[in-house]
């Protein structure tokens, strides 16, 4: 097993003796007073405690009690790579086997990376209780391999819907990437369930914001259009005032959202809920000359009752072919007095 290679200049964290080990599974490695550990060595090794605040030692992890359990691992011996430094112990009933984190997710063992920081060897970790199995030829959710004939240790399930099969690394990538806020079953997008039974089944979920959303890189998204776009805005201090009902209240279109307009500048009335813009409507163009959608948004005109009385039949021959109704042509200046924003 690889602990740290020769030409590396990165020391290896003390309690799993690891320079290269997966920062997703160890957590980050913090360095201080001599010392060089892994966040979730600390937290998972057996018999070691928090006595101090976050800020105090390392996580809380007082320096003296951090030598104490480095030098009384270096008394046992891994069971699944043989060397010593292992600093776990399996919590199954008189159960003797200790090992190092990483060896941990390498050879079928469990740690539930929440309070009180359990781990257990492959002959006693937790199992899913879930009456599913997968139907044949099943793929995982997430890669879309083929999963186990049943559940396993690397083939899961979701306990809410109980169709979703996914691998365990692939549900744990999804889980790095995502973070508590956002981790949910890929399919029926259940938390309640879905959460609680990850942890149980040693998925480490970190307790941050997803990774997509990091520096910032989608902030301009959620931030509402302000700003009104008729053509002529009659607002006296400008397009970027608004408030929140009345005739200055900025309404957003209700198909896109990306343009907006006052209320009163659209010549809305106030019982007026919703309007579209000119590319939601259809007023482009190309099609802007025979649209009937020169509107706000509203209720549609009822159409007059046809008469009882049959007309005469129109032997005038078709010079075209028949369509929608054309609307008698109205003046420029009466068009955009019944829609301002609609372009020239």
């Amino acid at each position: 097993m690889k602990r740290k290679a020769p030409d590396s200049q990165e020391q290896a964290c003390m309690l799993c003796r690891r320079a290269d080990a997966n920062a997703d599974i160890c957590g980050p490695k913090h360095e201080k007073g001599g010392l060089c550990v892994h966040e979730n060595c600390l937290f998972l090794a057996s018999w070691l405690f928090q006595r101090g605040s976050r800020q105090e030692g390392i996580c809380g992890f007082m320096p003296v009690d951090i030598k104490w359990k480095i030098k009384s691992a270096a008394q046992k011996r891994c069971f699944a790579c043989g060397e010593r430094g292992a600093a776990i112990a399996c919590q199954g009933k008189g159960c003797s086997r200790c090992f190092h984190l990483p060896c941990a997710s390498e050879h079928g063992c469990v740690s539930q990376f929440f309070a009180p920081f359990r781990s257990f060897c492959w002959e006693h970790r937790p199992q899913q209780a879930v009456p599913a199995r997968p139907q044949a030829q099943t793929t995982c959710l997430i890669c879309l391999e083929p999963v186990d004939d049943g559940l396993s240790y690397t083939t899961m399930v979701c306990p809410a819907c109980r169709g979703a099969w996914f691998h365990r690394g692939c549900i744990q990538g999804q889980a790095v990437h995502a973070g508590f806020s956002c981790f949910r079953c890929p399919m029926c997008k259940n938390r309640r369930k879905f959460l609680p039974e990850m942890f149980k089944m040693g998925i480490p979920i970190p307790l941050r914001a997803p990774a997509w959303e990091e520096g910032g890189r989608y902030r301009h998204l959620y931030q509402r259009h302000s700003r009104c776009d008729a053509t002529h805005c009659l607002h006296p201090r400008g397009r970027e005032q608004a408030e929140p009902t009345g005739p200055w209240e900025l309404l957003l279109c209700s198909s896109c959202a990306s343009r907006g307009a006052h209320r009163r500048c659209l010549a809305l009335a106030d019982g007026t809920a919703s309007w579209e813009c000119d590319e939601c409507a259809g007023l482009g163009p190309a099609s802007s000359a025979h649209s009937q959608l020169d509107r706000p948004t509203t209720n549609s005109q009822p159409q007059p009752a046809s008469s009882s009385s049959s007309a005469p039949p129109d032997t005038r021959s078709p010079t075209r072919q028949t369509g929608p109704e054309r609307r008698p042509s109205r003046s420029r200046t009466s068009r955009r007095s019944q829609n301002p924003y609609r372009r020239p």
